[in-house]
């Protein structure tokens, strides 16, 4: 039997090439989708690693203070060796470092206690920006810049600590000051403030004092990345689940923040591998189909082969070898030529391959898909051979086609109808993903595609026959071949449901991009973000102006996001030149259009002396102390001075401003009063030089002063001067204006609840609340969102004078911005803490478990239209001798060669642009049936409308890709039939 079904297959090659060319497509997506699943999944796995906060990738284990024996080194090597044999983890390298709790006593403000703990480290020193020498020697420390600052501390100073329970201190000298670079290196909290100050570093030959020798030890493992991305099916949870027992017998402490982080790796993967599997397992049953289609078209010769095998007796095991046996060659020649042909796809698609380790699991489940996709193939192969081989005998004989019984094709047609209906309410009541509804796409154009199959066939049928009659031949016999040409009705369905998945998949890879896209816009607010660090919001602005004065390259931003709503504060008069501003946004001249409107009063000179005189006019019962608040312009330090001694009458007092004389000076804030009686300031004046700040008609102007927006205000009236009085029931400040007031904001989302009508408050802009004036009322704003307040950095700053509220700190820079700029803003006194640009997000985001696989959605759609193109050759060479027999015969009617061949070709040449025209109507359907839009994110973030997902542009594309597909298989499968008419 077997030379039989050899013989059988080399008699009918065209036949068994057309098995051969489908099954090839089918085993080479099946033996793609491992290679292609495991090289992403291991690929977002570490996308998500990276993302995850520096503390989720490191282990540490602590050991409560014991005595060291005056050798700390050795105490550390013990506790390392311990940790190891409890946890043995391959390729973790540990970080060791103990701390001594101590305190530091602060005897130049008070005799103040802060906790201040002393630490060793390994690699301190490589892991910190120091301003200073390293602390290599005993007795040698380096503080942090926060405690310098705090306590007044530098290099070349003393920094006495007492341990716990001691009496003495012991002196350390101070080296160097230190700043954290960041990185897994500090994810240790052990290392970090856990109190008053932040630890200080010291070398480890310190600890041998006796004073110092119950320190607690740390060790700190950050976990490879290959451990943390489960490779090789590597069960770090598991591994750790198991060593907390042992590690709790041994009285240390062991901290696994990595839970959390696993979990969301094995996410990653799972959704890698469902939706591979998901594309996969549409494209495998097209293709079973597309196998399917092809036995029943190209079967004529095995059926008479089965007749005349049942002519003689052969019974029905005979006929199931032979069925067998004439599809296993091209099969096996399939699975020869898919297995190297996906592999090599996939790493185009995937653009690299899975880890080295991985390749002979990829190997062999690549292997064992393609073994299993043909193995279905060869099933449903035979299942259509044995299902023909059950008509009678002379059925089988017959060269020319039975008359179609529909009634199965109807029962089949409303089958899937009814699944279309099904998968559409599952797709529209719980979500494209859910159960049957991820199938709905798939489903809906196949429904499209047999709905509109029968109607073509319908129309042809009648307009062939009653163009026939009217003598029209060449458009009769045309539309008689698409009519009654066996399998267009399901070949046509196929093409239709190929198009359409390719316009749909396309449309949401593209869509996908574009969201990605908008929401790094929408998140930075620029195309690059720097993260930095500066003393206040004014040495902030001061610093970005000076390094980019063209204001073209560079803007100053603070986020604070303290409170709701949110706001972000920027330098407005750059907005427009540095933002990626949006339309979603409003205007992007309202804000600075309202700041440049406001009309202020002309600015008062800043304070540059050394020292600030006042004259006053002090009524009999007036106060004996005035306040002044100044405001450095460079540092933003707040400084407040006092002016003793006042007495009744005219008089002039001064104060020390020495700060001030450090450029670029100060501004006057306002006048701090004491209750008590009244005064008039008079002037305002400065020495060391000598200017005059405020003259007596500039400080009478009482519309350059307001006291405070929600208690009694102060007295404040117009006189020789400022006139100024405080009771014990009012306000004591009084502030000067030199900003927009109600402080001008472009406002997203809702107004807040405690607004009422004009009366709108924010708390963010000083010690009170602030009167704010919405200037435009916007649906988006870049980085808050869709609820948030936008305001100018510049007022803001002024009008909180010297409260300085913080916040995160950043710096926007333009698309164009020149590559040194960060470097001057360094130069400027700013700290660059991090650098983000909105392309590095999109990538972010393009590497979660459910976007990365849309290459291989696209590819599997791909594949589909080119299973489609095949099935056209298919159809058109499956008939080609009766067809051609028959058009010889009307050639013997009087038919002209030339009319012949027209309705030779008429099949193909109606079947393809009708195909195409029905996917894309398909496609249109499917996208609001099935509830198609832009992929969501996993984090269910959705600032923006998401983008449409069929735009003509792209639908054209899809519909031109497959019209030249189908068009090139169709003209080879006909272009010998011109030469069977001669």
């Amino acid at each position: 039997m077997f030379l039989v079904s050899w013989g059988a297959v080399r008699r009918r090659t065209g036949a068994a090439l057309a098995v051969l060319v489908l099954a090839t497509i089918a085993a080479t997506a099946a033996a793609a989708a491992p290679w292609y699943g495991l090289t992403v999944a291991t690929r977002a796995a570490g996308a998500e690693v990276t993302a995850r906060p520096d503390a989720e990738q490191v282990i540490t284990v602590h050991r409560p203070g014991r005595p060291t024996g005056g050798d700390p080194r050795r105490a550390l090597d013990e506790f390392a060796g311990t940790v190891r044999g409890l946890l043995p983890l391959p390729g973790a390298t540990p970080v060791l470092g103990l701390v001594q709790d101590t305190t530091y006593l602060d005897r130049q403000r008070g005799n103040s206690v802060s906790d201040l703990p002393l630490a060793y480290r390994d690699g301190f020193c490589a892991n910190v920006r120091l301003t200073g020498t390293c602390p290599d020697r005993p007795d040698t420390v380096a503080i942090s810049g926060d405690a310098a600052r705090r306590l007044g501390l530098a290099p070349g100073g003393t920094l006495p600590v007492r341990p716990g329970g001691a009496v003495d201190e012991i002196p350390l000298r101070i080296t160097g000051v230190y700043e954290p670079t960041g990185g897994t290196y500090w994810s240790d909290p052990l290392f970090r403030s856990r109190g008053d100050l932040d630890p200080a570093f010291t070398s480890l030959d310190t600890f041998r004092r006796p004073r110092l020798d119950t320190p607690i030890l740390g060790y700190a493992l950050p976990v490879p990345l290959p451990l943390l991305r489960g490779d090789n099916l590597y069960d770090l949870n598991g591994v750790l689940n198991a060593a907390g027992p042992r590690f709790a017998a041994a009285q240390l402490d062991l901290d696994n923040p990595t839970g959390k982080l696993f979990d969301a790796v094995l996410a990653d993967r799972v959704t890698v591998l469902r939706n591979v599997l998901i594309a996969l397992g549409q494209l495998l049953v097209l293709a079973w189909f597309a196998l399917a289609l092809a036995a029943r078209l190209t079967g004529r010769d095995r059926r008479a082969d089965a007749g005349l095998l049942r002519l003689r007796g052969t019974p029905r095991g005979g006929l199931l070898r032979l069925a067998l046996g004439q599809h296993v060659v091209p099969l096996a020649g399939a699975a020869v030529l898919g297995l190297p042909l996906g592999i090599a796809a996939s790493g185009l698609v995937a653009g690299g391959l899975p880890i080295r380790a991985e390749w002979w699991p990829a190997l062999a489940f690549s292997a064992g898909a393609v073994a299993a996709a043909l193995g279905v193939g060869l099933l449903v192969l035979t299942a259509v051979d044995l299902y023909a081989q059950r008509a009678p005998v002379i059925a089988l004989l017959r060269r020319v086609p039975a008359v179609r019984s529909d009634w199965r094709s109807r029962f089949v047609d409303l089958t899937f109808l009814a699944l279309a209906a099904g998968a559409v309410y599952q797709a529209r009541t719980g979500g494209p993903d859910s159960g049957l509804g991820i199938a709905a796409p798939a489903l809906v154009a196949l429904a499209v595609g047999l709905l509109l199959a029968r109607l073509l066939r319908r129309l042809t049928d009648r307009a062939g026959a009653g163009a026939v009659r009217a003598g029209r031949l060449r458009f009769g016999l045309a539309a008689v071949q698409v009519s009654r040409q066996p399998g267009t009705d399901r070949v046509f369905a196929l093409l239709v449901v190929s198009v359409a998945l390719l316009a749909l998949t396309a449309g949401g890879v593209q869509a996908g991009q574009r969201e990605r896209a908008d929401r790094g816009d929408v998140e930075l607010g620029a195309a690059r973000v720097l993260t930095v660090r500066a003393e206040s919001r004014t040495a902030l602005q001061r610093a970005v102006r000076a390094a980019d004065p063209a204001g073209t390259s560079a803007m100053a931003a603070v986020l604070d996001t303290t409170t709701r709503p949110a706001v972000l504060a920027v330098d407005s008069a750059r907005l427009a030149a540095v933002a990626t501003w949006r339309p979603e946004y409003g205007p992007v001249d309202a804000l600075p259009a309202a700041v440049a409107a406001a009309r202020l009063p002309a600015a008062a000179p800043l304070v540059t002396g050394r020292t600030l005189a006042v004259r006053v006019v002090r009524g009999p019962a007036g106060p004996g102390l005035l306040g002044a608040a100044l405001q450095h312009e460079g540092t933003g330090a707040g400084i407040r001075v006092e002016f003793r001694g006042l007495r009744p009458g005219a008089q002039e007092v001064t104060a020390a401003t020495p700060a001030c004389a450090v450029p670029p000076g100060c501004r006057l804030v306002g006048w701090k009063l004491f209750p008590g009686g009244r005064l008039t300031v008079a002037a305002v004046s400065q020495r060391d030089p000598a200017a005059t700040i405020m003259d007596g008609a500039a400080l009478a102007d009482v519309s350059r002063w307001h006291a405070g927006f929600v208690d009694r205000a102060p007295f404040v009236a117009a006189g020789d001067g400022l006139a100024l009085a405080a009771g014990k029931d009012t306000g004591t400040d009084v502030t000067l204006v030199d900003a927009p007031l109600p402080v001008p904001v472009v406002l997203a989302g809702a107004r807040p609840e405690g607004w009422r009508f004009d009366d709108a408050l924010s708390g963010r802009f000083g010690g009170t609340v602030t009167p704010v004036r919405a200037v435009a009322t916007v649906g988006v704003l870049p980085v808050l969102g869709r609820d948030g307040m936008l305001t100018d950095l510049d007022t803001a700053r002024r009008v909180a004078g010297d409260a300085d509220l913080g916040g995160t700190f950043q710096v926007w820079l333009a698309p164009d911005a020149p590559p040194g700029l960060p470097a001057a803003l360094e130069a400027n006194g700013l700290t660059v803490l991090s650098d983000r640009t909105a392309a590095a997000r999109v990538a972010e985001l393009a590497a979660a478990g459910d976007v990365i696989t849309a290459p291989f959605v696209l590819f599997a759609a791909a594949m589909a239209v080119l299973l489609a193109a095949a099935m056209v050759a298919v159809a058109a060479t499956a008939e080609r001798e009766p067809q051609i027999a028959m058009l010889r015969s009307l050639r013997l009617q009087g038919v002209s060669r030339g009319l012949a061949a027209t309705a030779g070709y008429a099949g193909v040449a109606a079947l393809v642009p009708a195909g195409v025209a029905g996917g894309v109507l398909a496609a249109l359907l499917a996208r609001p049936l099935a509830g198609l839009a832009a992929p969501p994110f996993p984090d269910g973030w959705r600032v923006l409308a998401p983008p449409g997902l069929l735009d003509p542009p792209l639908l054209a594309g899809a519909a031109a890709a497959a019209l030249f597909a189908f068009g090139l298989a169709g003209w080879l499968g006909t272009r010998g039939l011109r030469a069977g008419l001669r």
